[in-house]
């Protein structure tokens, strides 16, 4: 059975995501943070596909910090691969803050322009 997830404020999801659009020329990057891990894909929405997704779950790092930012780093050698430079960042509703911060300045390390 799937687990069905609750987030904080579904209304502040909403809102972002109805302002945050990704295009085929510069995709949006997504996140989602649960309590033990970060999930992120960019996703181009004009097509309705994902190009490129990672998560924290198995990579190396001292703690769930550590492991975001090398997500966002491999998030982005993945995008850049796929020949995806610039992304627009949709944070999801979630402070910019603590595993956010770090997955977005991994990625950002990693050649992602956002």
């Amino acid at each position: 059975m799937a687990k069905v997830v609750q987030y904080k404020n579904p209304r502040l999801k909403r809102r972002t995501r109805g302002r945050v659009l990704g295009t085929s020329k510069r995709p949006r990057l997504s996140v989602f943070r649960s309590a033990k891990h970060v999930f992120a894909q960019i996703v181009d929405d004009e097509k309705g596909i994902t190009l490129a997704a990672v998560a924290d779950k198995g990579l190396s790092g001292e703690n769930k910090t550590a492991r975001a930012k090398e997500a966002g780093k491999e998030l982005a050698s993945k995008a850049l691969k796929k020949k995806i430079k610039k992304v627009i960042f949709d944070r999801g509703g979630y402070a910019y803050h603590g595993r956010l911060k770090a997955l977005a300045e991994g990625a950002r390390e990693g050649g992602l322009e956002f």
